[in-house]
């Protein structure tokens, strides 16, 4: 009895533990969700005046902010891409060569992931200062790619760690060559991993605050105008852009991860 009455009173603090972590979690975004359906149309937008669609309806006409959107889809876009093809091959290269160096190298990929943001920031706008890069779309993409790249090969190599080389020799035993390999062999394997490193690239890209600060010249991304908008009071019009962006990333998740939900 006294087994049970404890596994009980755990089974219940559990709960009552994860409640919290939840609620710590998701308050904040549970805030925004509802802020964008609020009424008042007052700064700083913080008291409840009602429930209207009328800011869903709006965003439209904020052509800001939308642009500000677009152009961070574009640049995260673009900066996945690049960043997820040199982190795939920087990551195979690592893995299969030995090389002078290659330890240093190794090691320095954990700068960009462990310096603190704002010194990363102030280095690249030193450097393009430096070779007269102006200041805009080019600077935030190069920016952007410089972060990710280590987080490409770190998930790459992940995989590449339980590889077995041995298929891709049995792939050129048969009559395949090594580019016709690296398509049909190597890439699917490593598919799981590229596909990872992506979306965290991807997702780092449309987060990025302080980097893009110190790069973006004119052209303002989604998350700057969210912060200039932080200073007179979120508009409820960002806050619905922000819940229809919640709402997309929810959908995309269970889209890709659909078999979770599945009862065995």
């Amino acid at each position: 009895m006294k087994k049970q009455r404890r596994e009980k009173r755990n089974k219940r603090l559990s709960v009552i533990f994860c409640t919290l972590v939840y609620l710590f979690l998701f308050l904040p975004i549970s805030v925004i969700v509802v802020n964008s359906f609020n009424a008042s149309t007052t700064k700083p937008y913080m008291s409840w005046k009602g429930f209207t669609f009328d800011w869903y309806i709006k965003l439209w006409d904020n052509t800001s902010l939308l642009e500000a959107f677009g152009t961070t889809m574009i640049i995260a876009i673009v900066s996945t891409i690049f960043a997820t093809i040199i982190g795939t091959l920087g990551a195979i290269g690592m893995y299969r060569y030995k090389f002078k160096g290659k330890n240093i190298i190794d090691a320095l990929l954990y700068i960009p992931v462990v310096i603190p943001e704002i010194v990363l920031g102030i280095s690249l706008l030193t450097i393009f200062a430096k070779v007269n890069v102006p200041r805009g779309m080019l600077t935030l993409i190069l920016a952007h790619v410089t972060f990710c790249i280590p987080f490409v090969i770190f998930n790459v190599r992940a995989r590449l760690s339980g590889y077995d080389q041995s298929i891709e020799e049995a792939s050129m035993d048969l009559g395949a060559n090594r580019i016709v390999t690296f398509f049909e062999i190597t890439l699917p394997v490593l598919a799981p991993g590229i596909l990872g490193g992506a979306l965290l690239a991807f997702t780092l890209s449309i987060d990025d605050v302080i980097i893009s600060y110190f790069v973006y010249g004119q052209t303002k991304t989604y998350p700057l105008k969210v912060m200039e908008s932080v200073k007179s009071g979120v508009a409820p019009d960002v806050n619905a852009l922000s819940t229809l962006i919640l709402i997309g990333t929810i959908v995309f998740v269970v889209l890709t991860q659909g078999d979770l939900f599945k009862k065995k």
